[in-house]
């Protein structure tokens, strides 16, 4: 069992992280051993071809097996606006939310998106309830508007402090320069954050992100919204290509307004 202390977040992000900024890097996850039957045992052979069907599962999860049926057929519908359902996490959902590390959030998604599986390795399945590296709790897509999902971060990973709000861990941008490789998948440079603004809703505040990231493994274009509640800062991350970005903005942003821990 791996311990708490494994970083797999942030060590598959430094890994598909490019050296230098080039749409032509190619960089190998998997490490594949050369296994021939003529240089080992039949029984060694076939352990270790196993073991490596199995990792590579892991790290790319079959894609007929990580699309569901599309949300507005199992969501209830947003009763101000049918264009919208409604997701609210429960403790059925993840791993983190059934051990009381993530409190339960929400936030409203077009009924044709579908939501997609979280690898293993990524889930923080193996860590609960003491996970040392942010994981990501759900993920959903649509392919001609774009991506979301849920990323949690254990608190002590950015402030001593427990029980911490977010303006105890620091400024939006002190925040999203600890958090920015999880929003865009690979890295982060400051000059990519566009604009960022503080909401508050009753005793919870959340800083919101608009970030261009032309090399983000995400998409070119990312808006963010961060809280922390409990133990935890919980960052929800919108992601558009660029031929997805103009019809779907509005949409993107509603969705990113609606956020909600």
């Amino acid at each position: 069992m791996a311990s708490a202390s494994a970083t797999p977040l942030s060590r598959l992000i430094s890994a598909t992280s490019p050296t230098t900024r080039s749409s032509s890097d190619r960089i190998s996850t998997v490490d594949s051993p050369k296994l021939t039957n003529q240089s080992l045992p039949r029984r060694q052979f076939l352990k270790g071809a196993a073991t490596l069907i199995t990792t590579t599962s892991i790290i790319n999860p079959s894609p007929s097996t990580a699309r569901e049926i599309e949300v507005g057929s199992y969501l209830p519908q947003l009763p101000s606006d049918p264009s919208f359902v409604v997701f609210k996490a429960t403790p059925k959902d993840t791993p983190a939310l059934r051990a009381g590390n993530v409190q339960p959030y929400e936030f409203i998604i077009p009924p044709t998106w579908k939501q997609t599986r979280v690898a293993n390795i990524l889930s923080g399945n193996y860590c609960q309830p003491k996970c040392a590296e942010p994981w990501v709790e759900v993920k959903f897509e649509d392919d001609k508007q774009g991506k979301i999902q849920v990323v949690a971060s254990p608190l002590i990973r950015l402030t001593n402090k427990p029980n911490a709000t977010i303006e105890d861990i620091g400024t939006p941008e002190s925040l999203i320069a600890s958090l920015g490789p999880f929003v865009t998948g690979n890295t982060f440079d400051p000059d990519e954050l566009v604009e960022t603004s503080i909401e508050k809703q009753g005793n919870q505040t959340y800083y919101t992100y608009t970030l261009e990231t032309p090399f983000a493994s995400t998409g070119s274009h990312n808006l963010a919204k961060a809280t922390a509640k409990g133990n935890t800062v919980v960052l929800f991350v919108v992601s558009a290509n660029d031929k997805q970005w103009p019809m779907a903005q509005k949409t993107l942003k509603a969705m990113l307004e609606s956020f909600r821990v």
